[in-house]
């Protein structure tokens, strides 16, 4: 608001020291703030993710991973992310199996990123967009009229192996079926209740939030924290390697 002296959603505080800003594309932003990767999703619209999108967050993370402590995920003011484009979803069964195939690489590398993930979810999230919300370490959102979930079943798309063991892990384990089978939409209130998000902030304490807990997960020994990230999800990451191409060929 005009006068107003809090934050903006969607920036960060200029009291948190930017050490080096790249602007990758139109779709991805990347920043280094201190020792901590801010990567922005924000294509103008709903943050579809694309093959372009993809491609993008792909380099992001080789980026953090080559200068970073930890990393921060997140979206445009409103609109966290949409999950994946309906566009080539919906184009037939063989260009939405490639699409997964592309997604699953990304949602691998950023559930067994060694360094600390958080992701700032900066509103709506859903399908493909509630999945990266279960890769982080720790999940923060924002209070509103937002709607978190998954809701391919009732868009005549099955969720994939990789989507129902990342529920397995990460939601409470008697809202799965209403989560999944039952395309469950959830408000950001519930969404923490049933475990797709740890807490709720106003909209622009977000990005000072999500900094904040990035920089105090950074203090913990960077060694220890990736072999027991490991040791926690290395079974499922195999799991889902191991299905994956089953789970996105098209019957014979």
């Amino acid at each position: 608001m005009p006068g107003s002296s809090q934050t903006p959603a969607g920036r960060l505080s200029s009291s948190i020291p930017v050490l080096t800003i790249r602007t990758m594309s139109e779709l991805v932003t990347y920043e280094l703030r201190d020792d901590v990767a801010v990567v922005k999703m924000d294509d103008g619209k709903v943050n579809a993710l694309s093959y372009a999108m993809f491609a993008e967050l792909n380099r992001a993370i080789d980026r953090a991973e080559g200068e970073a402590r930890a990393m921060v995920l997140t979206g445009r003011d409103g609109r966290f992310c949409a999950g994946f484009d309906l566009k080539t979803m919906m184009a037939g069964v063989d260009s939405a199996y490639d699409l997964l195939r592309t997604g699953a690489d990304i949602y691998i590398r950023l559930y067994g990123l060694a360094m600390p993930l958080v992701v700032a979810c900066s509103g709506h999230a859903m399908a493909g967009g509630a999945l990266l919300l279960l890769v982080g370490d720790t999940r923060i959102g924002v209070e509103g009229p937002f709607k978190i979930g998954l809701n391919e079943v009732a868009i005549s798309i099955p969720l994939p192996v990789m989507a129902i063991e990342l529920v397995r892990e990460r939601l409470s384990e008697r809202h799965h079926t209403e989560a999944t089978l039952q395309a469950r939409i959830y408000t950001p209130d519930d969404a923490v209740k049933v475990g797709y998000l740890d807490r709720l902030v106003a909209p622009e304490s977000l990005f000072e939030e999500a900094f904040a807990e990035a920089r105090r997960l950074t203090q913990l020994p960077a060694t220890a924290y990736a072999q027991t990230k490991m040791k926690l999800r290395g079974a499922t990451l195999a799991h889902i390697r191991d299905t994956l191409k089953a789970d996105t060929t098209s019957p014979s």
